[in-house]
Parts: C-alpha cells; sequence; structure tokens
C-alpha cells in the first residue's frame, strides 16, 4: 500500500483533518524561512492531540545541530527529514530513521543517493533556484523510476488528487508526499482537498 505524507502542517485542524482522512504521516517545517515553518513547542501540542499509528516528520534545511535537537525534544518527532545539503555523516548522527530529500533536475541530482546508506527512505522534490519546497511543480518521473534502484523512494513535488493516480502507476513508490496540493493558502490546508488525495491513493493501494 502505498503510503501517504501530508506536509507542512502549521494548526491542529489542518492535522486532525489529515488524520481522519487516513493519513499515514504529517510533516512538520522546522525551517524559519518556510510560510509553512511552525515552533517545534507548538508542533509538539498538535503531535500530542493525533490519534494512535500516525508518524510524525520533522523537516529541516541545513540546520544547526542543537536546534535539530532541541526540535526533536520539543515537538516529539520521530522521523527527520533532510531538505537542504546534509551530508551523510550529519545525518547519521542523530540515531534516529531519517528520509535524506534530493531536489531533482535532472539524472546527475540524483547521483549521491547511493551515499546514504543509513537513510530509511529518499524523498523526491523539484528543483526550484527561489524555494528548497513546497513549489507545486513536478519533474520527469521516468527519473524517480530510477532511482528505486538505489533505496525507498517518496514522490513529492507538484501532486495533486488529479495527478497522483497517475503518479502512483508510473513510479509505484513507496509513499507520496503534498503539501502545496492540499492547500488553501501557503500554510493552511483544505480538508476536501486532502480526502479527495488521501482517497485517490487508496483506491491504486
Amino acid at each position: 500500500m502505498t503510503k501517504v505524507k501530508i506536509c507542512g502542517i502549521t494548526n491542529i485542524q489542518d492535522a486532525l483533518a489529515a488524520a481522519e482522512a487516513g493519513a499515514d504521516a504529517l510533516g512538520f517545517v522546522f525551517f524559519k524561512e518556510s510560510p509553512r515553518y511552525i515552533d517545534p513547542a507548538r508542533a509538539g501540542e498538535i503531535i500530542d492531540s493525533l490519534p494512535p499509528f500516525i508518524s510524525a516528520v520533522g523537516v529541516f534545511v541545513d540546520a544547526n545541530e542543537n536546534f535539530v535537537k532541541y526540535a526533536v525534544n520539543e515537538s516529539g518527532v520521530g522521523i527527520l527529514q533532510f531538505h537542504g545539503s546534509e551530508p551523510p555523516d550529519y545525518c547519521d548522527s542523530f540515531g534516529m530513521p531519517y528520509v535524506k530529500v534530493f531536489r531533482v533536475k535532472d539524472m546527475e541530482s540524483l547521483s549521491a543517493l547511493k551515499e546514504y546508506k543509513y537513510a530509511s527512505s529518499f524523498l523526491l522534490d523539484t528543483y526550484s533556484e527561489e524555494e528548497p519546497g513546497g513549489t507545486g511543480m513536478t519533474f520527469n518521473w521516468d527519473m524517480a523510476v530510477a532511482a528505486k534502484a538505489s533505496g525507498r523512494i517518496i514522490l513529492a513535488g507538484g501532486l495533486t488528487a488529479e495527478n497522483v493516480a497517475e503518479a502512483i502507476r508510473k513510479v509505484r513508490p513507496y509513499a507520496v508526499d503534498v503539501s502545496s496540493g492540499v492547500e488553501a493558502a501557503k500554510g493552511k490546508k483544505d480538508a476536501d482537498k486532502i480526502r479527495r488525495f488521501i482517497s485517490t491513493v487508496r483506491v491504486l493501494s
């Protein structure tokens, strides 16, 4: 079954809507320059309110090690997601399951996957010079198919209820990750879009 992660959660209403719709994981962005940033302590309050068996993921972009540890302690996230240029030793040093993100521009963008031997999975997002994620743009999914040889793939980048079925049929990823594709505005989700996205994925699972 393809897993679903709803990323960029900033409030309890959106978190509970995603949980009720059947999300497997929720992402909390601890990158202050993002419009979807959430304070780790506030994320902790939301995570404490979630039903069991939903994974909480902390998203970081080239963060100081002390901040990562602080955010983990404050929020209670159980999985780390590294969205910057973090090297393998840095990612491994926290002793927690982690997802390494690769922003896909071309096949060369994926050449370093093999260096992250202890990553639990790889999230492939669309490359943009302007922002590290949440662009709402897709990339050539043939490259995601090729990347499956290196490990479990989480497909992201411009996914919506309208195109996620095609993406799953083509790539057969371990999971799909959506943020802007289920938003009413940056940082605010649309409950109906969340339900339609997840129900579309479940039909194919």
